[in-house]
């Protein structure tokens, strides 16, 4: 098992590998402003780490994309360590 393999393998269950090739997970909430609370932190924090996910924003529901964009759009440590960062402000 790789370390990737391992690092994925203690993400949340919720979490989804998408294509073999990106990190998906929905978050729902109750209303506008909680979503836009979650998405304003989440870009805080992606920031923060210079790794950026791709999310689709609803009133009540969020879609976190992640992939490693520079090393050719496909999964690396880097995506799972945000994953889990992501999961810290839920």
């Amino acid at each position: 098992m790789t370390d990737l393999d391992n690092a994925i393998a203690q993400l949340d269950d919720s979490w989804q590998i998408v294509e073999g090739k990106k990190l998906t997970k929905a978050f729902e909430f109750k209303g506008f402003l909680k979503t836009m609370s979650f998405v304003n932190a989440v870009a805080w924090e992606a920031n923060r780490v210079m790794h950026h996910p791709d999310m689709e924003v609803s009133f009540s529901r969020c879609v976190i994309h992640i992939t490693t964009h520079d090393e050719g759009n496909t999964l690396t440590e880097k995506d799972v360590h945000l994953a889990q960062r992501i999961d810290a402000l839920f």
